[in-house]
């Protein structure tokens, strides 16, 4: 079975697909269900001021120091926009409207100056390219293994070990932050561990997919997920499923079309939204119908 999966290089693919979809949606359903997600598109951004930091002072283009640069970055922006909002001058969403352009305009700027001979090109923050990922390979008891794999598997690894071990103190400190505090778990430093993590899965999953499909697998499928349970553990199984079906069927279908993988990858986790938006068994659009023409019914009798 790995000969035929490490053979086959659009199972890959896919498999690095539903792997970033996996790591994001884990992370995003806390942001999600916090009133957070838009910081997932403040920080996928901000990092480039990282990765350009990073590369000044190390010359190196990949590895640890960049997911730690990448993720200290990360930190500074949700520092940055709190700081603002917390001033009263500036709503939270106006706060981080300024603070992410600003970090991602010096991240090019910095770039275009000093780093334009080195491969750190903006585009492919952007949008990455998960179809030549094979080109990138390390060898791992005997079998050629795309990084990507590597580094995506590694991350959704931490993730979940991560959800696993603070389950009961994220569940807490996401629907009663108030009572957290009191009871002594530390709100705060589990929303900057887990920010943390944000930013090093966006990083990491750069060379893969870029930012944009990123930020689709952080929000979109914990979002649908959202519509169709009122339960967590659910929201993560139902968000990694539609991370590995938009992956497949994206993957299939860009084939067929001759598109961008990665964007239609990005565009099979909406429609997944929005079969949910219409067809969820508790807010979808068409259950909320049935039981109003019902209880318009039941009050006619």
């Amino acid at each position: 079975m790995l000969d035929v999966f490490f053979s086959s290089i659009e199972l890959q693919i896919m498999a690095v697909g539903a792997l970033v979809g996996i790591a994001s949606s884990a992370v995003g359903t806390f942001l999600v269900l916090r009133g957070n997600s838009m910081l997932t598109d403040a920080i996928s951004h901000s990092i480039v001021f990282g990765i350009v930091i990073v590369w000044l002072l190390t010359h190196q283009q990949s590895g640890w120091f960049q997911l730690v640069g990448a993720a200290l970055t990360g930190l500074l922006t949700v520092f940055l926009t709190e700081l603002l909002a917390n001033t009263k001058r500036v709503k939270q969403d106006a706060a981080i409207g300024l603070v992410f352009p600003a970090l991602f305009s010096i991240g090019v700027l910095l770039l275009n100056l000093y780093a334009n001979d080195v491969h750190i090109d903006t585009h492919t923050v952007l949008l990455g390219e998960i179809g030549f990922i094979w080109l990138d390979i390390t060898t791992i008891a005997g079998y050629n293994v795309p990084q990507a794999l590597v580094s995506m598997g590694i991350v959704t690894a931490v993730n979940y070990l991560f959800i696993i071990l603070f389950y009961k103190e994220l569940k807490l400190a996401t629907f009663d932050p108030a009572l957290a505090k009191t009871l002594g778990f530390a709100p705060s430093i589990l929303f900057y561990a887990l920010l943390m993590l944000t930013s090093t899965t966006a990083v990491a999953a750069f060379d893969a997919v870029g930012a944009v499909l990123f930020i689709a697998f952080a929000i979109v499928p914990p979002s649908a997920a959202y519509l169709l349970t009122d339960r967590l553990w659910l929201m993560f199984l139902i968000g990694a499923f539609i991370s590995v079906a938009s992956s497949v069927t994206g993957y299939y279908l860009a084939v067929r079309w001759n598109v961008s993988i990665g964007g239609m990858m990005a565009v099979m986790t909406g429609a997944f939204f929005v079969l949910a938006f219409i067809g969820g068994p508790r807010y979808g659009i068409v259950s909320q119908k049935i039981r109003r023409m019902n209880a318009r019914r039941a009050n006619a009798l």
